[in-house]
């Protein structure tokens, strides 16, 4: 159910798809600016269905809320057990086993009963359930339901429709027609909001049914907030943090490239994050809040209960947590009641006392009071600081309260009794707290000059009425405290028991169907859970409060609270996507798109579950907010956060491999470089070169670099000159220029050797190794890799200098691979492997076990190896999410499996392949798809599995006819016939796809040589068959075509296969002709022993077949002579033997006597005479 509630409010807020986006799009997609703004995922869903599906998850749980569909009154008879409801009135439902009744709770009156399940409607809002639940309590509305209400937030002037004559003190008495001031707002389903009489000037409380709602102006009918200090109150949740993002973007920006030399194709290394593997949460590095956010934030966490006992243990809890530091007098800025207790408070004599009630005295309201109204009791540290006990203070304030009392004066009296009822609060002593402020409130006597002072009584007091469940006693009171609550203003919280009424008034919303009014009770609800410190409880009212609010401003402030819960959550998903929503419109200048910036950076990198390191590894996610960032801050001068955000953006564009975009961007840090300070435009410059080099762009960098090596002259930086001749070498390496790259490589090494800098010395070694290894002068390169080697050896171990030492052993390796020290190779191949685990940098272990892969099955076969390295290659690719680079990974290893053949390495081989089919399934690769099935279909025939080969080899077949690519399709009939006919089993079954798809096929597409190959396996298929008069029309078809192509040694196979036919035929003239065609299409000189062999069997065959079908012993005899004149230049003595032992037998044969010659001529001669073609 609470999933259901999730998903429908991530998907109205537009978060499914931008979730959805994280996890379909790759880095190609967010480096791209135009296909991100061109680009969305839209995902829609049937609502009804999903609201069926939530009302009936409600039913199974067995208790919720319902609204009464119509008016219900009990029978005269049943009038005790059945409730009385009203229209729209909220009930608390329990199921019973009846099917015409249920148990039920009325929220308005707190009575028990049965209701009929007809009269009654679930609440459909998932939200409206969790709030009734979780912040029990009833409703105050009225079952007379005499008033109308407005329907629009309101300000200004109304006029009243209806006259009111006030029951209560603190109403306004007016005639109809009247003009009232609206003090504050008319919210929709309140019954009360203040206002002030134009006639008369007096100030209180209206009846909102007696206005006229067309009479005053409205404002935007979904704003929760009333100013822009309210919405600032959110924004700030980001600005006070504006230090610590611009410092941690800078430190993202950082670059050692002005001290520290580049490798040469370095860059192979560097361009992909680290571990995506780790995610170990508690040892997660990430950038955190400052100290006095994480102090603000663990201020209390407990959730209000209805139970008295647990409030009471909330509060002490509250108050222990509530110590207070005391200021100097010279830190304080308000008012200070400077006390001396030791002289004669105890007499209780009127002067003392005098300044105490001077101050608090004032008619209405002075700035000077606000310490007295606000949330953190900020009064006990400056007016009264120099009480450094609570209970003295309570003793003055009581006794300033008795003498305030006898001179009459009213405020004072009013203001200390407040005080007092606060105090007691604080002690948790509510019954107490109450007396005093009652008494207040009755000598105050509905005066409105001091607002914030009538507002905060009237809240402390509901709260206490509510905590107390005193509702009956006032009852009227809590309806305008709920108005004071709602419609001022800019005003401050007084208590924490603040959020019970701010509960009252959100059902009153829930009640009346009032979407402003649930609106703004949401913001008050998230005001002050925030304030409280309680951030666990606010993401239900602000994802509420995004859902009903329609006014973009309202939309960005809820957006920032949205991403800053969402972060504390560990929701990185769902703060990228309320700060991609939402992150673009600012009205706060910088801070908060610096802000969001950094919340998007840290939640990007928990999305790829990456350890926080110093090179900083960021998402190309990042990217969009990255760009809107430096937009939203082009228009301002702050040119050095500019320039930080310009090398972000430029380092993830060289970390994926995109150094265009990254050139983009560093243009732009240089020009702001520039201006900023001459250290700044040379990083910048050097980062812009170092960027043109990765792009292959070599002349461009030697543009950069020569003016700026020529402006080093000056200079007595030996570093930054060493610097600029490691990057000159590596231009001018690129632009082929070997001998002058040598020698600025050997200055920057001179420059290193001086400033005694190992790592940039080994560095530059590295780079000569390269250099001549490129030349392949292998010996000399060997030499400077062993010394790079050994420098970095001598280097404190850091990932940085580890990483670089991995390129270099992967060179040396290479090196020594070439002049077959295989040993010494594969040593260097997996040191490096392991510099790249121990670091658990995944870039820097797929190069080296790519090499690995290769070295175990091309230079060193060794296919259990190979299939441990291309398992890990795998792990890896996982890793880093490249599912395509993951489905050619599990095909190879099906294949490596496979070349095993054991049953054991065929189940893993089909595991693999049909992993690698569902990964082909989901990018869409149509081909690689048919090819998996193919392969599953092959591997299911080797296993013995045939009730499964023509399943997925027929699904192959139909997913490449369905791609609409023929040549895809004739290779997958050719192979699936190549199935059987290289099998043991079933090999008739071949013929089908062979004659009845692949020819066919290959005849459309005039694919002439595919058509003969498929004939030559049809024959030889049919000749291990004993087919032969079939064979004999394949081979006569194949033998035509060859003819065709004019390929001559595929018309000798296809002929050879004829002959073979015929003799199988017992034809043995066409057979001899055959044979003789063959033999006339080979070469006129023998070009190697394979040639020589050919023309022994052929011979000999002839020879047999003459001798012993033909009956001809001298045309035998030729054909003998002639096979060992072939074995004779074969020089197998052996086989020379068995010929003239043959020759021989010949000679002394009947056979041989009773023909004085051969009869050759007499033989028809179609072929091989070249008179008669198929």
């Amino acid at each position: 159910m609470e999933e259901i509630w999730k998903f429908s409010t991530y998907l109205n807020l537009g978060y499914v798809s931008a979730c959805l986006e994280h996890l379909l799009f790759d880095h190609k997609y967010w480096l791209s600016c135009r296909l991100v703004e061109d680009t969305e995922i839209q995902v829609s869903v049937d609502e009804k269905h999903l609201e069926t599906i939530y009302l009936g998850l409600l039913i199974q749980e067995g208790h919720f809320f319902c609204r009464a569909m119509c008016s219900v009154a009990p029978p005269a008879e049943k009038e005790g057990e059945y409730l009385t409801l009203c229209k729209k009135e909220l009930i608390s439902v329990k199921i019973t086993d009846s099917e015409s009744e249920w148990e039920g709770m009325s929220l308005v009156t707190g009575q028990r009963g049965l209701v009929p399940l007809s009269a009654l409607e679930p609440l459909p809002l998932p939200f409206h359930q969790w709030f009734l639940k979780n912040y029990p309590g009833s409703c105050g509305l009225s079952r007379k339901r005499d008033w109308t209400g407005s329907y629009q937030i309101g300000r200004g002037k109304c006029k009243a429709w209806k006259e009111y004559e006030r029951e209560e003190k603190d109403e306004l008495n007016f005639h109809r027609g009247e003009s009232i001031e609206i003090i504050g707002f008319v919210i929709p389903g309140l019954q009360w909001f203040i206002g002030k009489s134009t006639r008369s000037g007096e100030v209180g409380f209206v009846p909102t049914r007696n206005i006229d709602p067309e009479s005053y102006s409205p404002m935007n009918k979904s704003s929760a907030f009333f100013s822009d200090e309210e919405r600032c109150s959110l924004w700030v949740l980001g600005s006070d943090r504006k230090a610590e993002c611009a410092s941690f973007l800078h430190t993202l920006a950082h670059t050692d490239i002005a001290s520290v030399y580049r490798l040469s194709g370095f860059e192979s290394i560097q361009n992909l994050p680290n571990d995506l593997s780790a995610s170990q949460p508690e040892g997660f590095k990430e950038a955190r809040p400052s100290r006095a956010w994480e102090e603000h934030q663990a201020v209390g966490s407990r959730q209000s209960s209805s139970s008295e006992d647990s409030s009471l243990e909330e509060e002490l809890l509250s108050a222990a947590s509530d110590s207070y530091h005391l200021p100097e007098p010279d830190d304080l800025d308000d008012p200070e009641l400077l006390v001396d207790l030791d002289t004669g408070q105890e007499e209780e004599e009127a002067e003392n006392f005098a300044p105490m009630l001077a101050f608090l005295d004032h008619e209405g309201y002075a700035d000077h009071f606000k310490s007295l109204y606000d949330f953190s009791f900020s009064f006990l540290t400056s007016s009264f600081y120099s009480f450094s006990e609570e209970d003295e203070l309570v003793a003055y304030l009581e006794a300033s309260r008795k003498w305030a009392k006898r001179g009459h004066r009213t405020w004072a009296h009013a203001r200390l009794c407040f005080l007092l009822g606060r105090l007691s609060v604080r002690k948790v002593k509510l019954s107490q707290a109450r007396v005093y402020f009652e008494e207040a409130m009755y000598i105050l006597d509905g005066t409105f000059e001091d607002l914030s002072l009538v507002a905060a009584l009237y809240t402390n007091l509901a709260a206490i009425y509510l905590r107390q469940r005193l509702r009956h006693r006032g009852s009227a009171l809590l309806e305008k405290a709920g108005a004071l609550l709602a419609c001022l203003p800019d005003r401050e919280s007084s208590t924490k028991n603040e959020l019970d009424v701010v509960a009252y008034v959100l059902r009153q919303g829930i009640v009346t169907g009032s979407c402003p009014l649930e609106a703004r009770a949401c913001f008050l609800a998230i005001r002050l859970l925030l304030n409280l410190g309680r951030h666990e409880e606010v993401l239900p009212f602000a994802e509420r409060l995004q859902l009903l609010s329609g006014h973009p401003p309202d939309l960005e402030a809820t957006a920032t609270v949205l991403s800053f819960l969402y972060d504390k959550k560990y929701l990185p998903h769902l703060t990228v996507a309320s700060v991609q929503e939402h992150g673009t419109q600012s009205g706060q200048g910088m801070s908060l798109p610096i802000w969001q910036v950094y919340l998007v950076l840290q939640n990007t990198t928990k999305l790829l579950g990456v350890l926080s390191s110093s090179w900083g590894e960021i998402s190309a996610l990042a990217c969009p907010a990255l760009r809107q960032a430096l937009a939203a801050c082009e228009g301002q001068t702050s040119w050095s956060t500019q320039r930080a955000l310009c090398l972000i953006l430029s380092k993830v564009y060289l970390q994926h491999r995109s150094p265009d975009g990254a050139i983009h961007y560093l243009s732009q840090a240089l020009v702001l470089g520039q201006l900023l300070s001459e250290q700044e435009a040379f990083e910048s410059s050097l980062c812009l070169a170092w960027a043109y080099l990765l792009a292959s762009q070599a002349k461009k960098a030697l543009d950069i670099l020569e003016p700026l090596l020529y402006s080093q002259k000056e200079t007595e930086s030996i570093t930054q000159k060493g610097v600029v001749h490691n990057l000159l070498g590596l231009a001018l390496q690129g632009e082929g220029r070997v001998n002058r790259a040598a020698k600025s490589y050997l200055r920057a090494l001179n420059r290193a050797q001086e400033m005694g800098n190992v790592r940039n010395q080994a560095v530059t070694l590295a780079n000569l190794g390269h250099l001549t290894l490129k030349s392949w002068a292998q010996q000399p390169a060997k030499d400077y890799f062993l010394q790079a080697i050994r420098l970095y050896s001598e280097l404190q171990t850091s990932m940085e200098t580890d990483m670089e030492l991995v390129q270099v052993l992967l060179w040396l390796a290479q090196v020594l691979v070439h002049g077959r020290q295989l040993a010494s190779g594969r040593l260097c191949y997996e040191m490096a492997l392991l510099f790249g685990l121990r670091h658990r940098h995944l870039k820097s272990q797929l190069q080296v076990t790519k090499s690995l892969c290769h070295f175990y099955s091309s230079v060193c076969p060794n296919p259990k190896a190979c299939i441990t390295y291309h398992e890990h290659w795998l792990t890896l690719a996982q890793q880093l999410r490249d599912r395509e680079m993951e489905g050619r990974l599990l095909e190879s290893l099906g294949q490596l499996y496979r070349n095993l053949n054991t049953a054991r390495s065929l189940r893993k081989s089909l595991t693999c392949i049909k992993e690698s089919l569902r990964i082909f399934i989901d990018l869409g690769e149509k081909d690689k798809a048919a090819e998996a099935w193919l392969g599953a279909g092959r591997l299911h025939y080797l296993m013995h599995e045939d009730e499964l080969v023509e399943l997925y080899l027929q699904a192959a077949i139909q997913k490449a006819l369905k791609s609409e690519e023929p040549s895809l399709a004739l290779r997958l009939y050719e192979e699936a016939g190549d199935v059987f006919f290289n099998g043991t089993r079933h090999r008739h079954r071949a013929v089908e796809y062979y004659r009845a798809g692949a020819i066919p096929l290959a005849r459309r597409m005039k694919a002439m040589r595919t058509e003969l190959r498929v004939f030559n396996k049809l024959t030889e298929l049919q000749i291990s068959l004993e087919g032969y008069e079939k064979a004999l029309e394949f081979a006569t078809l194949a033998a035509r075509l060859s003819t065709v192509i004019g390929d001559q040694k595929q018309e000798l196979v296809a002929f050879h296969r004829l002959a073979t036919v015929y003799y199988s035929l017992r034809m043995y003239e066409m057979a001899e002709d055959c044979y003789l065609k063959t033999l006339s299409l080979g070469p006129l000189q023998l070009q190697s022993p394979k040639e020589a062999l050919y023309y022994v069997k052929v011979y000999y065959r002839l020879g047999r077949l003459t001798f012993y079908q033909l009956k001809d012993a001298h045309d035998a005899t030729e054909y003998f002579q002639l096979a060992l004149a072939a074995a004779v230049l074969l020089g197998d003595e052996e086989l020379q033997d068995g010929i003239r032992s043959r020759l021989d037998h010949i000679c002394r044969s009947p056979l041989w006597h009773s023909s004085p010659s051969g009869r050759s001529s007499e033989r028809a001669r179609w072929l091989s005479g070249g008179g008669l073609a198929l």
